[in-house]
């Protein structure tokens, strides 16, 4: 229920702009930058990664007793609320199950699962849409090397499987954007800046 809090499609109805019908259709920080500007962006970018932090850290607090006296790994409820928050931005039943990409919910999840490996994945992204001005593919790059550092890095078993349903979901959220990588029209960020001023 944290995860699917449609914070761009709140921000956007704020100032009368419903992001479902505005560029690429998306609620997240980047169609949030094409129709509303940086500001915007930011916040919904910073909002939806707190989302996936505290659901990250707030469901093994909540069931830690439960799963110590089970038995039970308390890592594995990090997995829980972490896979829970980007399941619920993905595909929020607000809006008829039409979410985000799960970027930005997963960022934060893996800032309390693995800071490590989420200052790596932060480094490639920058790196990597300086030089391809394309935010798809610096997501995809950046989620690539996070299950890489993970699953090398000494992590839990539970950190690993989160790493991998995460990464994998972020990925098949990004089915329409890598069609688009190989019919040679995904948009660089140039081109959104000029959608984003025409609008």
């Amino acid at each position: 229920m944290l995860g699917s809090i449609p914070t761009g499609y709140l921000v956007g109805k704020s100032r009368g702009i419903d992001l479902r019908s505005v560029g690429s259709g998306n609620i997240g920080a980047t169609n949030v930058y094409r129709a509303l500007g940086r500001t915007a962006a930011i916040l919904v970018f910073l909002v939806d990664g707190l989302k996936g932090f505290i659901a990250a850290k707030a469901i093994p607090s909540l069931f830690v007793t439960h799963s110590c006296s089970a038995g039970m790994d308390p890592g594995w409820y990090e997995l829980i609320g972490a896979g829970g928050a980007v399941i619920g931005h993905s595909y929020t039943c607000w809006l008829k199950f039409r979410g985000g990409k799960g970027v930005a919910t997963g960022a934060g999840a893996f800032l309390a699962l693995s800071p490590k490996g989420m200052l790596i994945a932060a480094l490639v992204w920058i790196g990597t849409f300086a030089l391809t001005r394309i935010v798809s593919v610096a997501s995809l790059a950046s989620v690539a090397v996070l299950i890489a550092v993970v699953l090398t890095l000494p992590h839990s078993e539970s950190i690993r499987v989160a790493a991998l349903f995460i990464g994998l979901l972020v990925i098949v959220r990004h089915k329409s954007n890598i069609y688009r990588l190989l019919q040679g029209k995904e948009l660089t960020f140039k081109h959104e800046d000029r959608v984003s001023k025409k609008q």
